[in-house]
């Protein structure tokens, strides 16, 4: 653990034991045809890139993972249905979990279609038991100003609210739920004792008919859930800018950790590059393995992390 080896990573992968690991995280070559510098992203025919390439390094990343583990594939959207059907096929398409757009912006202009705007990340879970921890953006000041955000006369708090009754109680019957408050009889989300101290706190807000919904106080509650559009991490730049081509942000791997994963575990990396997976685990508190064919990847990595030990 926590070692940047240099080989073929798919001779890597077959040498490592099997549900050892419990997040991967893949950046691999997309197939775009572009001198990169630090590799030629090529490939003889997009048919040798899924089957030849991607596929048998996939199956390997599949035995590895753990039960409760994770893959994080990240490309862009020319081959990323290609990867979602080899997911489908080696993981099950009732394991996938979440394609994520991130917003990687550009400017460049085209007369012949429209620019990518996004890379897509595909993520896919080993079982029905995998770590998935929610992630939460904070409240900013257009949502704080939103017509849903009040202020409590009481308390001067800011809130929202949420039903407390349920408006279909035939789907899910709860007969120790049902009772009369304020005059209305309703299948309620608490108990009755749970009702007349939430009244008594002044956790409830009345419409004009008095029926009541449940008052959330902002600073109680987690923020903003994020969801599969991710447009508030910028493409890497300033002080963590490496010398390597394709650096990802490190904002964003730890995003993806921290959602994949938990503290003490095993995060590896296939196509470490410039090692930014190695980066945000450490900062995470993770373990981490990466693989990478090139040399001068394992360097830049290095030297970014005598820049953390300072």
């Amino acid at each position: 653990m926590n070692k940047y080896i240099i080989g073929d990573n798919l001779d890597l992968l077959k040498s490592t034991k099997s549900e050892s690991v419990d997040l991967i995280y893949l950046d691999p070559p997309y197939n775009t045809g572009r001198n990169f510098g630090d590799f030629v992203d090529k490939f003889e025919s997009m048919q040798f890139y899924r089957e030849k390439f991607m596929k048998p390094r996939l199956i390997e990343c599949h035995r590895i993972i753990k039960k409760t583990g994770n893959i994080a594939v990240h490309v862009d959207p020319t081959i990323s249905h290609h990867i979602k059907i080899l997911l489908d096929e080696i993981f099950g398409e009732k394991k996938f979990v979440n394609e994520v757009a991130w917003v990687t912006g550009g400017n460049a202009k085209n007369k012949t279609k429209m620019n990518r705007f996004h890379d897509t990340i595909i993520i896919y879970k080993k079982s029905n038991k995998s770590t998935f921890n929610p992630q939460y953006l904070p409240y900013d000041d257009a949502y704080r100003k939103s017509s849903s955000v009040k202020v409590c006369t009481i308390t001067k708090k800011e809130y929202v609210t949420t039903a407390i009754h349920n408006s279909q109680p035939e789907i899910n019957p709860r007969i120790n739920l049902r009772y009369e408050w304020n005059g209305h009889k309703k299948q309620w989300y608490v108990s009755l004792e749970k009702m007349k101290k939430l009244h008594a706190e002044n956790r409830l807000k009345y419409n004009a008919k008095g029926v009541p919904r449940i008052k959330r106080f902002l600073e109680e509650m987690d923020g903003i859930p994020i969801r599969d559009v991710w447009s508030d991490i910028n493409n890497t730049q300033g002080p963590e800018k490496l010398d390597y081509a394709t650096q990802k942000p490190v904002k964003l791997l730890e995003r993806i950790i921290k959602m994949l994963s938990n503290k003490g575990e095993l995060v590896l990396d296939p196509f470490a590059g410039s090692g930014t997976t190695g980066r945000a685990s450490i900062n995470l508190n993770r373990n981490y393995i990466l693989f990478d064919i090139s040399k001068k990847g394992k360097n830049e990595f290095e030297k970014s992390i005598k820049k953390l030990d300072k």
